[in-house]
């Protein structure tokens, strides 16, 4: 699977790739590679704001930055995409 594209930080001298799986206007939604030992879930930012969503079923778990509304739409765009999302997340860890 192809990727929207990829980024990576270090961590405690350990590299994590951040493989970007669906943008949608301002938003980048992505995973963690280190995320594989937890239930599948996807991380939405702009500029400074991050949200993190669990996708089996799709729920909200944090955010900062975000307005509730704009949580909301988040929400919502996590559902549309949610098999997409899974199937990324699937992929990427060969599940």
């Amino acid at each position: 699977m192809a990727y929207a594209s990829a980024e990576s930080k270090s961590h405690g001298g350990i590299r994590i790739d951040m493989p970007a799986v669906l943008r949608v206007g301002p938003y980048r939604f992505f995973f963690y590679s280190s995320d594989r030992d937890e239930p599948p879930r996807i991380h939405v930012e702009r500029e400074g704001s991050t949200a993190k969503f669990w996708l089996k079923p799709v729920r909200y778990e944090r955010s900062a930055g975000f307005t509730r509304r704009e949580i909301l739409s988040l929400e919502r765009l996590v559902a549309e995409h949610q098999e997409k999302l899974l199937r990324s997340w699937d992929d990427y860890f060969n599940l």
